[in-house]
């Protein structure tokens, strides 16, 4: 099947049409044919965590805009962006940012940090999406924000956006090859850990005194946290076993408990990998070629690594339950090496390639897995990734997961960057305006791959008329 094969979903104007074409491909998605609005809205209604009462269904997930200062603080763009998150409607803010704990876990020179001199205005970030709610919905009593905080680890470019500067956890038999680490010295030592995890904890109590209600424990993605659970030819306390896998997240989690103790906990989990993909022949994504049993993909299969096997996931899941965390974002794989299956879209970013599949098969098993975990577990608060690709039917199929008790929460990323007010307009009853509906051009990812700000540049007219809008347009064409 080539990429002209593939049925745009603007084009599926119909719910029979959709239906259909889910049908011809063997795809396994449900959705409703009819949205409901107001009182009798599914996504309109409150999720009680604890004893707070989150204000609707919809999340904004945690995105990094290439747009902070180089000390690490938010630029006008950064507050932009913020100020969309508050007019969103959303009423769970999922982490905002990721947050740098220190310098070398930054995945770019321009993302934010946490650390005394940035503390101000990460408080600021978090008022200003406050009085932007409120103008927009009339009450913030009923909306959660809080700050996801990252070390991006194999994939962490401090100084230089084109330079990778890897801290590992362990040698990797096809990652180690692809990002060009040829020796042991990026690998973090038990004690540096037992230091990064102090880092982490100092910035979960600034974002306590910054007002935040949680912080994300970010295990996804193929950054530091997510690397430390497929660590499983790594010796000493920190790799080998599921326990010693998890130590990093329960050491975490006890040091954020003793210093910034009236936080929530949240964890933004990859539940499953696949093998890193590269382009083929035909630019389609190709698995990396691997001999023998692949143990390095958390939730997949040893024995066959484009499958996916939840054991360990159920275990990590039987683990947060322990530690008494109930909020949890379900992502998948890592945007570096199998992005397809982490944001299905029909155009790749310049260093990407074509889809293998229909993108809506990587909604659906995301969809699928997040319904396996949440039928598994009642008791956790679950929000769900992947959505965007579904465009005009990202609602319909919301909310027929969020009333099957399948997921608690839609989450939501790169279409808030073309279309941030779409939460508002479907739980008030308003027309989806299909204009800006975020079509997966990548133009979000491409812009940052090479070291421009992110935003939507097709659709967006503010980044339409930014001045890097011609530098990406030039940088396109030679790709040509």
């Amino acid at each position: 099947m080539t990429e002209t094969n593939y049925k745009r979903i603007a084009s599926l104007k119909t719910a029979d049409a959709f239906a259909g074409y889910l049908a011809d491909l063997g795809v396994e998605l449900q959705f409703d044919r009819e949205l409901r609005s107001g009182a009798d809205s599914p996504l309109g209604q409150a999720y009680q965590l604890d004893d707070f009462a989150i204000g609707n269904r919809f999340s904004i997930l945690p995105m990094e805009g290439w747009d902070g200062t180089p000390d690490g603080k938010p630029s006008d763009l950064t507050i932009r962006r913020w100020k969309h998150f508050g007019e969103s409607g959303a009423k769970l803010i999922w982490g905002g940012e990721a947050v740098a704990v220190r310098h070398d876990g930054r995945a770019n020179p321009n993302q934010l940090i946490s650390n005394d001199a940035t503390v101000a205005e990460l408080e600021n970030l978090r008022k200003v999406l406050l009085d932007a709610h409120r103008e927009k919905c009339g009450t913030t009593d009923d909306l959660l924000v809080g700050l996801q905080l990252t070390h991006s680890g194999r994939f962490a470019r401090p100084n230089d956006k084109k330079r990778l500067e890897p801290r590992i956890v362990y040698r990797h038999p096809l990652l180690d090859k692809k990002f060009g680490i040829t020796s042991d010295e990026a690998i973090f030592t038990d004690t540096e850990i037992d230091d990064l995890i102090g880092d982490f904890s100092r910035a979960a109590k600034r974002a306590e005194d910054a007002g935040y209600a949680f912080v994300d424990l970010k295990h996804c993605h193929g950054y530091l946290g997510h690397e430390f659970l497929s660590a499983t030819t790594r010796p000493g306390r920190y790799g080998g076993s599921f326990e010693n896998r998890t130590r990093f997240l329960r050491e975490l989690v006890a040091a954020v408990r003793r210093d910034a103790p009236s936080l929530k906990i949240g964890v933004r989990l990859s539940a499953f990998d696949f093998l890193p993909y590269k382009m083929g022949d035909d630019k389609r994504g190709v698995p990396e070629a691997h001999e023998g049993r692949y143990e390095h993909a958390f939730g997949g299969d040893a024995d066959n690594p484009l499958a996916i096997n939840l054991e360990e996931t159920f275990q990590f899941f039987d683990l947060l339950g322990e530690l008494g965390i109930k909020l949890v974002c379900v992502s998948a794989g890592s945007p570096y090496y199998n992005p397809h299956i982490q944001r299905p879209a029909l155009f790749p970013p310049s260093d990407g390639y074509l889809p293998p599949e229909d993108p809506l098969v990587g909604v659906a098993r995301q969809i699928k897995v997040t319904g396996e975990l949440k039928s598994r577990f009642p008791q956790m608060c679950v929000v769900g990734s992947g959505y965007t690709y579904l465009q005009e039917w990202l609602p319909n199929v919301g909310q027929h997961y969020v009333s099957a008790g399948l997921v608690d929460f839609v989450g939501l990323g790169r279409l808030v960057l073309s279309y941030h007010d779409l939460p508002f307009d479907v739980v008030n009853g308003n027309k989806l305006q299909s204009k800006r509906i975020c079509r997966t051009f990548s133009d979000c990812t491409t812009g940052p791959r090479n070291g421009l700000v992110s935003g939507c540049y097709p659709l967006d007219p503010f980044y339409k008329d930014h001045p890097q809008a011609r530098e990406l347009k030039i940088f396109k064409e030679q790709l040509k």
